[in-house]
C-alpha cells in the first residue's frame, strides 16, 4: 500500500506559536493517504517512499518541517532524522518530568499564596496567583494534553480535529496569560517602587483584579482565530484527525499580517518592557539609595535601618527573579526567533549548532512554567513557613488516619 507523508501537529506547548511558533509539526507515513504536498502540487513520496522531486517550499513551511525533525529532503534528511530521535528520546522524559513536578507544585502554590499569610500585599498576592494558574495551564494544555499525549497517546481522542484545535488554542492563551501576567505584574512593582503617587491609586487589589480579567479575555479575543487556521490532516471513517495548518494561513495578506501582529505581541513585545521596566527600576532604585545613605550617614540615625528601603529591597528580590528568569529562559527562544523571522537565516541552511540550539530554546521556554514557585521559596520567608506548615499538617494527618485504620 502506497505510504504518503502526513503532517500532525503536536504542538509546544506554552507554550507555544513563533516557528510557527507555539506548536511544532512533526512528520509521520500513514498507510492509504492521498495527502498532497504542502504547496498542492504532486504526491512528496512514491510508492517506493522516496522524492520524485526536490522540495519546494517557502521559508515558514521548511522551518516547521526542521523544527520537528524530519525534513523530507535529499541534503538534510539523514542528519534530521538522526536528530528528531535523540531530541524525541529527550524531550518525551524531559515534559514528562515537567508535568509530574509542575501540577502539583503550581497547585501547592496557589493554595499557599490565596491563604494571604506570606507578608505580600493583596495586589501582588493576586499576580502571582495569576501567573502560578496561567502556567498550571499552560502544563495542562500544551504540556499534558499536546505533547505527552503526542509521546503516549497518538492515536486517542485527543487528535480529532476540533478537539486537538480547541487544545491548541488554549495552550496559545495559556502562554500569553503566562508572559503578559508577567508584564502586568512588573509594571505594578515598578509602579510600587519608583511612582510613590500613582501607586496609591494603582497598586490595589481591585486595579489588580481589573488588569487581570481584562488581559486575560483580550488575550482569549485574539487567539480564537487560530482555530478556524486547521483543517484535517486526514479522514478515518468521516472523522477527521490531527490538525494541519491552512495554506490560507501563509499566502492570504489577512492572514500573514495576523501572524505578525501576533509574533510582535508575544514574544518580543512583553520581552521588550520587562527589560525596560526592570532597567528603569534599577535606575531610580540606585539614585534614591544613594540619596538615602547619604542623608542617613548626616544624620544621628546613621546605624539604624531603614525600613522603607528594607520594603523596597524584598519587593526588588521578587520582582528581579521573576522577571529576571523570565529574560533568562525565553532568551534562547527570543534570539532564535530573531535569526529566522528578522535576520533572514533561511532554516534550510541550519547547521548542527542552530538545529540544538532551536530545540534547546523550546525546553527552557516550557522550563519557565515550573520556575515562579520554587522562586517564592527561595526568596519568601513566609512562603516557606506556610509550605512548611501544610507539609507538616498533611504528615500529621496522614499518620492519624494510619493509626485508626490499623486500630
Amino acid at each position: 500500500m502506497a505510504e504518503t507523508l502526513i503532517v500532525k501537529i503536536v504542538g509546544i506547548g506554552i507554550d507555544q506559536k513563533l516557528k510557527r511558533s507555539k506548536h511544532k509539526i512533526a512528520l509521520a507515513t500513514r498507510p492509504g493517504s492521498n495527502l498532497e504536498n504542502l504547496q498542492g502540487q504532486t504526491p512528496l513520496l512514491n510508492r517506493q517512499n522516496r522524492l520524485t522531486r526536490p522540495l519546494k517550499l517557502n521559508n515558514i513551511q521548511v522551518k516547521r518541517l526542521i523544527g520537528s525533525g524530519y525534513l523530507a529532503h535529499k541534503e538534510t534528511e539523514h542528519f534530521a532524522q538522526k536528530s528528531m530521535e535523540s531530541f524525541r528520546s529527550v524531550g518525551k522524559i524531559y515534559y514528562t518530568v515537567l508535568a509530574v513536578i509542575g501540577v502539583p507544585v503550581n497547585l501547592v502554590a496557589i493554595a499557599i499564596l490565596s491563604q494571604g499569610k506570606c507578608g505580600l500585599s493583596k495586589c501582588t498576592t493576586l499576580y502571582l496567583v495569576a501567573m502560578a494558574t496561567a502556567d498550571l495551564m499552560y502544563i495542562i494544555s500544551g504540556v499534558i494534553l499536546l505533547r505527552i499525549n503526542s509521546y503516549y497517546c497518538p492515536g486517542s481522542f485527543l487528535n480529532i480535529t476540533p478537539v486537538c484545535s480547541v487544545i491548541i488554542v488554549l495552550s496559545y492563551a495559556a502562554t500569553e496569560w503566562s508572559v503578559w501576567f508577567t508584564v502586568v505584574f512588573s509594571f505594578d512593582r515598578f509602579v510600587a517602587i519608583c511612582w510613590q503617587k500613582l501607586k496609591i491609586k494603582y497598586c490595589t487589589e481591585n486595579t489588580a483584579a481589573v488588569v487581570l480579567v481584562t488581559t486575560g479575555i483580550l488575550i482569549c479575543l485574539k487567539d480564537i482565530p487560530f482555530y478556524f487556521t486547521f483543517e484535517p490532516a486526514e479522514l478515518r471513517n468521516n472523522v477527521p484527525w490531527f490538525c494541519y495548518e491552512r495554506q490560507t494561513y501563509f499566502t492570504d495578506p489577512a492572514w500573514v499580517g495576523f501572524d505578525w501582529f501576533d509574533k510582535v505581541l508575544t514574544p518580543l513585545l512583553p520581552y521588550a518592557l520587562i527589560l525596560l521596566l526592570n532597567t528603569l527600576t534599577v535606575r531610580y532604585i540606585l539614585v534614591t539609595s544613594q540619596v538615602r545613605n547619604g542623608l542617613r550617614a548626616q544624620s544621628k540615625g546613621e546605624n539604624r535601618t531603614d525600613p522603607k528601603m528594607e520594603s523596597r529591597r524584598k519587593s526588588m528580590i521578587l520582582l528581579f527573579t521573576i522577571s529576571g528568569t523570565f529574560i533568562v529562559l525565553w532568551l534562547a527562544y527570543v534570539t532564535d526567533f530573531i535569526f529566522y523571522n528578522i535576520l533572514g537565516i533561511h532554516p534550510e541552511h541550519y547547521n548542527d549548532v542552530f538545529y540544538i540550539f532551536s530545540e534547546v530554546a523550546l525546553l527552557l521556554l516550557s522550563l519557565n512554567c515550573c520556575t515562579n514557585a520554587f522562586i517564592y521559596g527561595v526568596t519568601q520567608s513566609k512562603f516557606r513557613e506556610q509550605l512548611k506548615n501544610a507539609v507538616k499538617y498533611t504528615a500529621v494527618t496522614i499518620i492519624q488516619l494510619t493509626k485508626k485504620q490499623n486500630n
